[in-house]
């Protein structure tokens, strides 16, 4: 799969691991531009089977992806419409295909995120910040509207509503360790570690067969919403969809005629055993 012809940042792909740089000065503004070539991102990762985890990181040192660009809502109409009438947004449809793509995403968060940006972000599967370098914001209330890139949405399933709500209604910047402790990002890491951090994680995700990452995302995204016992069926309608593609099966009856469960060393040791396993094709 070729990952080249985009305007707003660059890919490269290395083992498994697609690197998203943004790269549009001056402030990677989030604007038309960048919107087609996410969704273009997108289309191809949606057939790429080689690709496992996509990183999203920043040549700017201080900004991930800014705000949605105030060009395109200038023109916004000022008359409501009902439930009955409204589509999605560009930046809700572009975060929504970004959500859903069979690889496992990380934003890597070495600089501010705010408005748009940060909604791109929470669209990702795991988020991890710089500390003294990462900060997000949603604004949109003192401008007089609101997130509307799927911030309001998927900030409440990421916090809870009250934290989502003093987010929200506050319109102020919240660094690396309160994002940590609000619970919009995975971890908050030194400048020094996060690059190691992240790196390491991509690559072990990436040593798992694409049909499992896959399952266990969309079995994961599934369950939110849903009543436990329909969730309960969604986690078992991808495990099918997983025992039919990987080498799950082989495994497991390799790991059954050899009785590695029965050894207290493979019980001790299943950070690296899990590893080995990836052997078995």
């Amino acid at each position: 799969m070729k990952y080249d012809n985009f305007n707003t940042f660059n890919v490269r792909t290395d083992n498994g691991i697609a690197w998203v740089t943004f790269d549009f000065p001056p402030v990677n503004v989030q604007g038309q531009q960048m919107l087609a070539d996410l969704n273009s991102l997108a289309m191809r990762l949606e057939r790429d089977r080689e690709t496992k985890v996509v990183v999203f990181q920043s040549a700017n040192p201080e900004i991930w992806v800014c705000h949605y660009d105030t060009e395109l809502l200038k023109d916004m109409s000022d008359e409501a419409v009902s439930r009955e009438e409204v589509q999605l947004l560009d930046l809700q449809a572009v975060c929504e295909r970004i959500s859903k793509v069979p690889q496992a995403t990380i934003a890597k968060l070495e600089g501010f995120a705010r408005g748009g940006g940060h909604e791109l972000a929470l669209a990702l599967d795991m988020r991890f910040a710089a500390r003294g370098k990462y900060k997000f914001m949603q604004m949109e209330v003192g401008m007089g509207i609101l997130p509307c890139g799927g911030g309001a949405s998927r900030m409440a399933r990421q916090t809870g509503l009250g934290r989502a709500l003093e987010i929200i209604l506050s319109a102020r910047d919240f660094d690396a360790d309160e994002a940590e402790a609000l619970g919009t990002i995975n971890k908050a890491l030194d400048p020094d570690e996060i690059g190691d951090y992240v790196e390491a994680l991509a690559r072990r995700i990436a040593t798992f067969p694409a049909e499992s990452i896959n399952a266990c995302k969309q079995a994961v995204y599934e369950s939110i919403d849903r009543p436990i016992n329909e969730a309960l069926k969604a986690e078992a309608y991808w495990l099918y969809q997983a025992t039919s593609k990987t080498p799950a099966l082989k495994r497991f009856t390799i790991a059954d005629e050899q009785g590695l469960e029965h050894d207290i060393e493979n019980q001790r040791n299943w950070n690296e055993l899990v590893m080995k396993v990836q052997e078995i094709q």
